[in-house]
């Protein structure tokens, strides 16, 4: 699928078919990431944010405690 960037005031806006948007199951609401590898534009959507956090303590408490097993086994 080929798109053109559309005039929104000052800036460029880039719409996203219905179609395309009922897949990823994304709406006018849902927050995302833009980011670039230096040749694409990747939008994904936020995680969520609450399951994110909770990850993120439970691999730095088992960092804390199994850190330096994990290295020995790796090397």
């Amino acid at each position: 699928m080929t798109k053109k960037l559309t005039k929104h005031g000052n800036s460029l806006a880039l719409v996203i078919d219905k179609g395309v948007l009922d897949v990823l199951k994304i709406d006018d609401k849902t927050p995302l990431n833009i980011t670039t590898d230096c040749e694409a534009l990747i939008i994904t959507p936020v995680k969520n944010l609450t399951h994110q956090k909770a990850f993120e303590e439970a691999l730095s408490k088992t960092n804390q405690k199994f850190g330096l097993a994990l290295k020995n086994l790796a090397d």
